[in-house]
Order: C-alpha cells, then structure tokens, then sequence
C-alpha cells in the first residue's frame, strides 16, 4: 500500500470506528444538537489526551506520524478490538508493541505498619487488578477481607458480583454498577494484562448482572466523599472515604475510611472483642 493510500485509509478507518460510538458508550453526556451519529472529533481527542486539530488532520489524510503512545491512546478512546488494534497500528505504519509482562504485586512492611498504625480507622491497600494486597484490622471487621474466595481469592470485583454476603447488602445495586465503572475505567489501562480478559469471561458465566452491564461501558474515575456501609452485625455505619497513590506505584491505591464518632466506637469495639476471642483460643 503506498504512503497517500495508507493515510486514507487509516482516516477512514478512525472515522468509522468514531461514528460507531456513542457518547455513553465513553463515560461521556449525550450532549445536544448532534446531527451525525457517534463521536465528536473533539470527544476523541479530549479521550485520547491528544490535539483536537491534530486529531483532525489524522481523519483528513494528512502526512502526520502518530507515535506508538497516541495509537494505544486512541485505541484505548476508541473501544478498539484487539484485531482492530493491530489494524490500527498497521495502517499508521507502526509496529504492534509487544506484549507487556504485569509482574506479581507486594508491598513493603513499612506500607503493613501504617495500616495497622490506622486502626480503628480502616484501611487496606488494592492493586491494579482490584485485589486486596494489605489491609488492617478494622479492614477486615468491616470488608471480611481474610476470608477468601476462589478462585479469586481477594478480588473486590470477584467478591461483589459473586458472594452472596454482599448481595443482600441493601444498596448492592448502586455499590455494583459503581464500582464496575471505575474498574473499567481501570482495565482499559492494561489492554495486554489477559488476567483481566479471564476475569471478565468467567465473572460473565457467574453474574447474570455483570453480563447486562459490562457492555454497557459505563465508565467513571473512583469517588472519594461520604459513604455509608450497612453492616451485617455492626449496623449502621458512615465514613469519609480517601483514596491515595504511592508516587513508586502508582497503581498502588491506599482506601482509608475514616469513621465518624460512632462508627468509630463500634469498630474498636469490635476489634477489642475479636483480640479477646483470639488469646482465649490460645490459652
């Protein structure tokens, strides 16, 4: 294919790939006075992180030369397929990146200590694919982190559509669908992680619910603020959620909720007598 034909056809490419989405499908509003389907150029551009003027003289043919980092975004903002993907790459002229090997997270005592320094303030540390990776005392009371769940063992996702625990929470609904929009806001992160793409089919064989909205794309960046937990024994409980990053990690968040007086009281409570139980077993 030569040069000029390349660039036609990867305008045309683009440009159809954006008119087959619409603005929920991205997280975004509907909007108004839209007199073509799909996606604005704009709305691509402000997706992909890229120049809405360069963006357009990509979808015009133009002799410009997207680097690798702009093709995962606009593959990322376009919804692109893995064919599509690689479609995508060859049309620019650039070479596939090689799969990217995620290698197995942890954590430093140091990060355990402040966890534990936090009690009766829970806290507990995910990792990119949703996993608990530490947590402390008043985590556990409030989360029942430490008893596992296969074959997922602690993968928050996993936990919400598959136990029924916490499916006869009272707000389940709101706390599913939100948090699966932000987990997949997480995913589009790592489109070579197949630990996700595993996730996702066998969470689609448990959950009738994951299924409808999964290719919903409903998409959304975690909110902080207040919340409010109905705990099968501890009743009704409100916090201040915080999120923070570790600037080595940043796909390390650290969810602190920080009790209000009576929740706090509860919870130490709580704590207090599971220290109790614990040594009487031992004794």
């Amino acid at each position: 294919m030569k040069d000029r034909e390349r660039r036609q056809t990867l305008a045309t490419f683009l440009r159809q790939r954006r008119a087959h989405l619409s603005p929920t499908d991205v997280g975004l509003p509907p909007g108004i006075r839209r007199r073509t389907p799909g996606l604005r150029r704009e709305e691509v551009a402000q997706l992909a992180n890229i120049g809405t003027s360069w963006y357009i003289w990509l979808e015009q043919g133009r002799n410009v030369h997207p680097s690798m980092q702009v093709l995962e975004s606009l593959a990322q903002a376009l919804r692109l397929t893995p064919n599509e993907r690689r479609h995508l790459f060859l049309l620019a002229g650039q070479p596939l990146p090689s799969q990217v090997s995620f290698s197995e997270e942890s954590i430093n005592p140091a990060l355990q200590q402040m966890l534990d320094d936090l009690n009766p303030t829970p806290a507990y540390v995910m990792g990119r694919r949703y996993d608990y990776l530490a947590w402390n005392k008043a985590a556990d009371v409030l989360f029942t982190i430490s008893e596992a769940s296969s074959p997922y063992e602690r993968n928050l996702i996993w936990r919400i559509f598959t136990s029924p625990t916490m499916r006869e929470r009272p707000n389940w609904e709101m706390i599913a669908r939100t948090t699966l929009a932000e987990f997949r806001a997480t995913h589009a992160h790592y489109p070579n992680d197949r630990w996700f793409e595993e996730l996702i089919e066998d969470l689609k064989q448990m959950s009738p619910e994951f299924c409808l909205w999964w290719p919903r794309h409903d998409v959304r960046s975690a909110l902080d603020g207040h919340k409010v937990i109905h705990h099968a024994t501890l009743g009704h409980l409100e916090f201040e959620h915080f999120t923070l990053q570790s600037l080595n990690n940043p796909d390390m968040r650290i969810m602190i909720y920080t009790p209000n007086a009576v929740t706090r009281t509860k919870l130490q409570q709580c704590i207090n007598r599971n220290a109790s139980k614990q040594a009487a077993e031992h004794t």
